[in-house]
């Protein structure tokens, strides 16, 4: 709310002042205090008139039309009427002369009602001047009274009695209250919730403290309504609405109340409004507001919705307290009377004015003053200041113009001031201004004039400055008009829509419209507009192609329409009425054509006016005289996706895909990342022809076909056609067709429904637009018709499809000819097509037509044709005709056809025909069958059942063997058919059992067969064969028991046996006695240590077995078996390492002196002595471990190390020779020699090479094993004996002990085994070993 104006005489100060408005319009305000004079003010605040009294005034009330001013003065018997028409005061004797002290004009008629002191009335009839006095109305003073729309008089006075009378002054009804009535009120009382049309009820307030309502239809039941003494008196009431009541009270409450029968009396609504106290109420119902006044304040309450305060205005400057409110009849005006003498004046609503062009708006902001303000571009506000209160308001480029009745006033917009320009009178009331860089055209009384703002800024000729349309030979009013850069535009009565182009001054375009247009909204270019015509039906024109588009969902109250001024966003928008902005979006290029659509609503705040719309906002003008900008519901994606969710991100997508905002949607996609929503923008795109938007999304979707069809079709220039392509990438064929037949290549729609496999729609086109194309389309239509199983018009289609110069074509469809005809019944002909064609296939699938058919003998005879030989076969085989089926034997494969074929032939005797057929199908039962009983070969059934492993046929043999009485082959035959009990039965009834255990032996065979065999041979006393089947049940005591009574030329193998049983028993019991047999226990004879070492093995009692074995290696030392014991040594070694069980050293140093022994007579053999005797030297030093052959190999040692020229050596090892107990077994042929050798001792030696240790790299003597460095024992080379070298390290790939590299490669030069395990082995194996450090760490924990 904004104070206009405030009035302050100083004649007024110090008293209160009455106050009143001027009926309906509102535009006079008179005022008295008490200086005997009536002021008159107009609505800005400026005085028009003054009425001089005799005395101060007493009462004063405006008729109902706001012509006559009415006053009644003390001391005076005339009353004042002032006339507002023409500013003149005239006085009217009452006749009666009493002192009056009431007056009131009536509602509807030209009625004055004029009380006196003294209780009597006078009726006053302006209109005929007639005067009606009544005397003793009542019997003292008239206070109060009122009329009601059926001029009836209701008064009240100090005598307590209420009286209604009608316009004669008769007396209709009356009623006595308790207290002196005040403030009286005509209003309708609701009953039985049908309201009353006349106004039947009269409020009153009671003594200040009740309110009365007096029903003037039921005067027993009036009511008086009494409230609580806290709210204090009774200040003023007011009603409103649907039978409400708002009643003020001293104290600063005010509450309303109900007059519904329901809840008559009942506070609906309640509140202290003021703290201190309350003076006055006043109800707008114009406005649908309340204002209530008091502590200096003024406070604005909406009446729908009580509970919010609109607005507050402070008085501070009020400190005597304030006085009466009152609103103008149109609520524009509030008025507040002061205790201190003073009025205020405050704008509540303002006319909604205002106007826009391109982006600058102009908006009333006061009752004479006008803003111009360009947000958009950041202009600031400019305020101006009009001389008048303007009815219109237009704005341009540089100008603004206001006006009212016939006149305009023009104002130049400067950079930094506003200039008033001039103002033009016009031939009429204007309708509407428009205005835009340099023209203005002013629309009145059905004529619209264009002239130029500023007539001197163009050097133009006279006709150009002003024009009036429509022509005066034109029969027709112009309804509406709008102004653009370029052109006035006008709709008329008549339905036509005129372009006038300014500069050419010429007309360049029309429009005929069926029905009169009202309105009309070009954009700012003015190549779209929208237009209302008198259905009150919208619709966008497009003047470039004079086309009309009807916008769907339009609102028949509609009041304007505004479009989009942001310059992306051209094709939207917006029409509203009072309540709601409907969004729109004119798509002018899409695969369907050009077409409007509805996006959306948006609620519209009351008593809002859209001025501007600008990328989403829409900028609004308010009754209070600012701007409000709404944001549109349909642009809510403007406001940012970050925190909406996957519902409200969809929506925004499809928002912005409606408006065309595709850079909107791609972010909005980006954000949700689902496949579906980029499909939807993907899809938009292409409706929208936004081809390489499209390509866009596509790539970032990963589809690669539309990315490529769509990179081929981009460059097109054709709309149609490019419309067609995008029409059928959407699925919708049908308008694909009609764009494609409307481009430049129409044939582009038969290419389509050929690939869309729509044959007759391709045929049709065909004919029309690439007649040669027929042949080939009838083919594919006819393949289409054949596999749908409509074979007489795929045999027509493939007719029509043969060309007479296309073979490859024409062989196609001589082929479906054929098996069409087949399919027909006309065989002969489909044969004999078949039978010419060169295609084997055709053949084979109309022999198979013809098989189905049962057409045999044709079927076979087109499958032989074929080569399917196999199908002809089969044919010939159903209609029985073998002399074929053996012709065509050689060449068939299907053992199917082989086995009909052999049956045959066996039903004809034919057997060796039929063995050979029943080869080929593979039965070799049937095969088996033949040769044993009809060819009597049973030396091929053998083999054949040994090839084949048929169960069937071993047993046929098996009974062909038990005929001929050979039992073994029986049992044989039976076992190898699984006829074991059968088998085990005649083995026992023929006493062939060994034979049988011997077959069952090798067989997958049950633990039952086993048992069922040990059985009979522990009856028969056969110990050996008892415990090995036993054994083979798992029957591990059993087997033992036996094993054990074996006889002594079976005790070796029955050993080994048991120990075998001992070993998969795991049975410590089974152990011990197996344990005590071979120690002897039992007999007193020991068994052999090497049953021990085995039983060790098989029990996997690995140290027990090690120590064994070392025993077992002494003994066969000690009886000279040194390649035995090595490799008992040897293979009992490697079992440890793998189990990871450490190696004794006995066992290791055994070990390594057999070894060296062992590499001697390999080394002498290559000649290659030093090595002998280093070797037999180390195998001398312990020559207490060969007892057997202490002198041979002594006397082997002198020799090879005299050879190798150790003669120190060779003489010290002969001296031990000539010991007494060597010498006589001295072999006599060198026994003079190393007699002579110790006789004559020659002691030079060749001193041994030294090479590096391993772990440490000391130098020491190559065939030392322990380094005196790191007293580490270092492995030796298996291929030398000497010790291993680092960098010359190789290990066999067999028993993994180590060589080196480059000895062991010249040993396997003529040697093919390792010295140590015997496996074969040569050079290209060996790999030589660059880090050695895990073996020695490996040899160290050995």
């Amino acid at each position: 709310m904004k104070r206009i104006f405030t009035l302050l005489e100083k004649s007024w100060l110090g008293t209160p002042i009455q106050f009143t408005w001027q009926k309906s319009s509102g535009n006079y305000l008179a005022v008295t205090g008490a200086d005997h004079t009536v002021k008159i003010f107009d609505r800005h605040g400026q005085k028009k008139s003054e009425i001089n009294l005799s005395g101060n005034c007493v009462a004063m009330d405006w008729d109902k039309d706001g012509d006559i001013l009415a006053v009644i003065a003390e001391k005076s018997t005339c009353i004042y009427l002032w006339d507002a028409n023409t500013n003149k005061t005239s006085q009217l004797d009452n006749g009666m002369r009493d002192q009056m002290s009431f007056l009131v004009w009536s509602k509807v008629g030209s009625f004055l009602a004029v009380g006196t002191v003294k209780g009597n009335l006078l009726i006053y009839n302006h209109q005929t001047s007639r005067k009606i006095p009544v005397i003793g109305k009542h019997t003292k003073r008239i206070t109060c009274g009122c009329w009601n729309a059926e001029n009836l008089l209701g008064l009240g006075g100090e005598d307590r009695v209420i009286t209604v009378s009608n316009q004669e002054g008769d007396t209709i009804s009356q009623t006595h209250v308790r207290a002196e009535p005040s403030d009286m009120q005509f209003s309708t009382l609701k009953i039985d919730d049908q309201t009353s049309a006349a106004e039947n009820t009269i409020s009153v307030v009671i003594g200040r403290k009740a309110l009365f309502l007096f029903n003037m239809n039921e005067p027993d039941n009036s009511m008086c309504m009494e409230f609580q003494q806290c709210y204090g008196n009774i200040v003023c009431y007011s009603w409103y609405g649907d039978g409400y009541i708002m009643i003020g009270f001293s104290r600063g409450i005010f509450v309303v109340i109900s007059t519904h029968k329901q809840e008559i009396g009942q506070e609906i609504f309640q509140t202290r409004g003021h703290k201190d106290n309350l003076t006055s109420i006043a109800v707008s119902q114009t406005l649908n507001k309340a204002a209530s006044c008091g502590d200096n304040c003024i406070k604005i309450h909406d009446l729908s919705e009580l509970r919010d305060m609109y607005a507050i205005v402070n008085l501070d400057d009020e400190n005597k307290g304030l006085g009466t409110l009152s609103w103008t009849d149109d609520g524009q005006l509030l008025a507040l009377s002061t205790q201190r003498g003073s009025l205020h004046v405050f704008l509540t609503k303002l006319p909604v004015l205002g106007d826009s062009c391109c982006t600058r708006t102009a908006y009333l902001t006061s009752l004479l003053e006008v803003t111009v303000a360009n947000l958009v571009e950041g202009e600031p506000p400019i305020t101006i200041s009009v001389d008048v209160e303007p009815t219109f308001v237009a704005v341009g480029l540089y100008h603004l113009a206001v006006g009212m009745n016939n006149r305009a006033w023009f104002y130049v917009l400067g950079e930094n001031a506003v200039k008033k320009l001039k103002d033009v009178e016009y031939l009429g009331t204007v309708a509407s201004m428009c205005l835009h860089s340099d023209y203005a055209a002013a629309l009145f009384e059905g004529k619209v004039q264009l002239h130029l703002i500023e007539s001197e800024i163009v050097d133009a000729q006279e006709e150009r400055e002003t024009r009036l349309f429509p022509a005066v030979d034109e029969k027709c009013r112009i309804l509406c008009h709008a102004l653009t850069c370029e052109f006035l535009i006008y709709g008329t009565d008549t339905g036509v829509i005129q372009y006038f182009y300014i500069e050419d001054w010429q007309f360049v375009n029309d429009y005929r419209h069926p029905v009169s247009v009202k309105k009309i909204f070009p954009d700012s270019n003015g190549t779209r507009l929208v237009f209302i015509d008198e259905k009150s039906d919208g619709f966008v024109y497009c003047p470039v192609h004079d086309a009309t588009y009807e916008i769907p969902d339009f609102s028949p109250t509609i009041k304007g329409v505004l479009w989009e001024n942001w310059p992306l966003d051209k094709g939207v928008f917006i029409a509203y009425d009072d309540d709601k902005v409907y969004t729109y979006a004119f798509h002018k290029d899409t695969v369907q054509g050009s077409k409007v659509i509805w996006a959306g609503g948006t609620k519209l705040p009351f008593a809002h006016k859209p001025l501007l719309l600008y990328n989403g906002e829409l900028t609004c003008q308010t009754q209070s005289g600012k701007t409000n900008n709404v944001y549109l519901s349909t642009h809510s994606f403007l406001g940012g996706s970050k925190d909406a969710g996957p519902e409200d991100l969809r929506q925004m997508l499809a928002q912005t895909l409606m408006l065309k905002r595709f850079t909107d949607a791609w972010d909005i996609c980006r954000t949700l990342n689902s496949p579906a929503a980029w499909g939807e923008l993907a899809r938009s795109c292409l409706h929208h022809m936004e081809v390489d938007f499209a390509i866009r999304v596509y790539r970032t979707i990963r589809n690669v076909g539309m990315v490529m069809s769509l990179e081929q079709i981009k460059g097109i220039e054709d709309y149609h056609l490019l419309a067609g392509h995008l029409a059928m990438f959407m699925n919708d064929f049908n308008l694909a067709q009609d764009l494609y037949l409307a481009s430049s290549c129409p044939v582009a729609a038969l290419e389509m429904r050929r690939d869309l496999q729509h044959w007759d729609s391709a045929l049709q086109l065909a004919k029309r637009l690439a007649p040669d194309q027929i042949p080939f389309i009838s083919k594919e239509y006819a393949i289409q018709l054949e596999f749908t199983g409509d074979y007489a018009n795929a045999l027509a289609h493939y007719e029509k499809g043969i060309t007479g110069d296309n073979k490859d074509h024409d062989e196609l469809c001589l082929a479906g000819v054929a098996q069409m005809s087949i399919r027909m019944g006309d065989i002969r002909r489909g044969v004999n097509q078949a039978l010419k064609h060169p295609s084997r296939v055709l053949k084979r699938d109309c022999g198979a037509i013809l098989e189905n058919m049962k057409q045999f003998s044709e079927a076979a005879q087109l499958y032989e044709k074929g080569l399917y030989y196999d199908k002809a076969a089969s044919v010939y085989i159903r209609c029985k005709n073998w002399a074929k089926v053996g012709e065509l034997l050689p060449h068939v494969s299907s053992p199917k056809i082989h086995l009909q074929y052999a049956k045959a032939k066996e039903a004809d005797g034919r057997y060796k025909e039929a063995v050979v057929a029943y080869e080929n199908a593979k039965q070799w039962n049937s095969v088996i069958r033949i040769y044993l009983d009809h060819l009597n070969n049973p030396e091929k059934a053998v083999s054949i059942v040994r090839e084949t492993q048929s169960l069937d046929g071993a047993k046929m043999v098996a009974r062909f063997f038990l005929q001929l009485g050979d039992y073994g082959s029986a049992i044989q035959f039976l076992v190898m058919s699984k006829c074991n009990n059968e088998a085990f039965t005649l083995a026992q009834q023929h006493n062939q059992m060994e034979i049988y255990a011997d077959i069952i032996g090798s067989e997958d065979t049950s633990n039952e067969d086993y048992q069922s065999i040990a059985l009979y041979f522990e009856g028969e006393k056969r110990h050996f064969q008892a415990g090995k089947f036993f054994l083979l049940c798992g029957q591990y005591s059993r087997a033992l028991k036996h094993f054990l009574k074996c006889t002594s030329s079976e005790d070796n193998m029955a050993i080994e046996m048991a120990i075998e049983t001992v070993g998969q028993a795991k049975d410590e019991l089974l152990t011990s006695q197996l344990i005590d047999h071979l120690m002897g226990e039992n007999d007193g004879m020991p068994k052999d240590a090497k049953y021990l070492f085995r039983l060790y093995m098989a029990l996997k009692q690995y140290r027990e077995a090690a120590r064994t074995a070392i025993i077992i290696a002494r003994e066969e030392q000690c009886a000279g078996n040194y390649r035995n014991a090595h490799d008992v040594l040897f293979s009992m070694y490697a079992e440890l390492k793998s189990q990871k069980i450490k190696i004794p050293s006995e066992m290791a140093t055994n070990l390594m002196i057999l070894h060296s022994y062992i590499l001697v007579k390999i080394h002498v053999k290559n000649g290659d002595h030093m090595k002998g005797a280093r070797m037999l030297i180390r195998v001398a030093n312990n020559i207490s471990k060969f007892p057997s052959h202490i002198v041979p190999i002594l006397t082997s040692t002198v020799i090879e190390c005299h050879r190798a020229g150790l003669r120190n050596s060779a003489f010290s090892f002969a001296a031990m020779l000539m010991r007494p107990e060597y010498r006589h077994k001295i072999d006599a042929k060198y026994k003079k020699k190393i007699e002579a050798m110790v006789r004559r001792p020659d002691t030079s030696e060749t001193e041994e090479a030294t090479t590096p240790c391993p772990f440490c790299q000391f130098l020491l003597p190559e065939c030392e094993l322990l380094c005196p460095g790191c007293k580490n024992n270092i492995p030796y080379c298996i291929a030398t004996g000497r010790h291993m070298l680092k960098d010359d390290w190789t290990m066999c790939p067999h028993c993994d002990f180590p060589a080196l590299y480059s000895e062991f490669k010249i040993l396997l030069n003529t040697e093919s085994t390792c010295p140590m395990c015997s496996e074969r082995l040569n050079s290209a194996q060996l790999k030589k070993t660059l880090d050695c450090t895990q073996h020695l760490h490996a040899g160290m924990a050995q």
